[in-house]
């Protein structure tokens, strides 16, 4: 049965230096508040996964938390590049940053493979590209039925994948709907997972289209509201777009994002209990 907590003792519990991270959503329900909170804790030597790195990973990049981030696309949607990511990547400051990339089907195949328990993924979606010329964990592999060269990649198991959800019960079972990306693949391909929820309710009213994160799949559920902030989580809040367009000047600047940082992240302390 999955523990409930608070987002401080989660992280200090599930998130160590070193580890493998991987912070799933897509355009909605990203865990930006278990992300702030990793800046917060000052974790460092993190390899950061995620299908999508948006501003969260920007922010976390700059913090130094990060040695390494396994990705398929990143940027600040709807606005531009990740200029922390970029500064990393071109100058290491705050310190290098090594980059390994894949293709969105790439990514999605190995969280798959991750969740099944299988060492690899195969796919078509490399055949054509030079992604295998600049990514080790890239492979041709010949399917040994028909003959045909495809590729294939490796399963991604995380030390620790955090997502954000709806809602969750008393036990620990998490509920989550609207646009989805790769969050029930990334929780159970994981060693340890945190998910930080709207509000946890007495029992989850079922819903069309919705899925549910069992209690034994999840190490910690955090109520956190607002923690997909500024992106959006269907039926409780919506998208703050000023957010995102704030957030290009905030971060092409060091001087102007440390002062951001400790303004808005470091000033704030989350209490983790004794």
């Amino acid at each position: 049965m999955a523990e409930i907590s608070s987002l401080a003792q989660a992280v200090a519990e599930l998130v160590h230096d070193g580890d493998t991270v991987a912070l799933e959503g897509f355009t909605h329900l990203i865990p930006v508040a278990a992300g702030q909170e990793i800046i917060r804790q000052r974790r460092r030597e993190l390899t950061l996964v995620r299908m999508t790195p948006d501003i969260v990973y920007d922010q976390m990049i700059g913090a130094g938390c990060a040695r390494k981030l396994v990705f398929s696309w990143g940027g600040n949607p709807g606005v531009g590049s990740l200029h922390r990511f970029r500064d990393a990547v071109q100058h290491a400051w705050p310190v290098p940053l090594e980059i390994e990339e894949h293709s969105h089907a790439g990514m999605a195949n190995r969280y798959v493979a991750g969740a099944s328990g299988v060492p690899f993924a195969v796919l078509r979606g490399y055949v054509g590209t030079d992604l295998p010329s600049v990514t080790d964990t890239i492979e041709p592999i010949t399917c040994p039925f028909t003959g045909e060269q495809l590729t294939a990649v490796p399963a991604i198991n995380p030390d620790v994948s955090i997502v954000h959800a709806q809602r969750a019960d008393r036990n620990g079972n998490v509920q989550l709907w609207g646009l989805l990306g790769v969050q029930k693949e990334a929780v159970l391909a994981a060693r340890r997972s945190l998910v930080t929820v709207e509000e946890i309710v007495d029992e989850l009213t079922p819903l069309p289209g919705a899925i549910v994160l069992p209690a034994w799949a999840v190490t910690a559920v955090a109520e956190v509201p607002g923690g997909a902030h500024p992106s959006y989580a269907q039926g409780y809040s919506e998208r703050d777009n000023a957010y995102y367009a704030a957030w290009d000047a905030i971060s092409r600047d060091r001087d102007s994002f440390t002062s951001w940082l400790d303004e808005h992240v470091y000033a704030s302390t989350m209490e983790i209990q004794a």
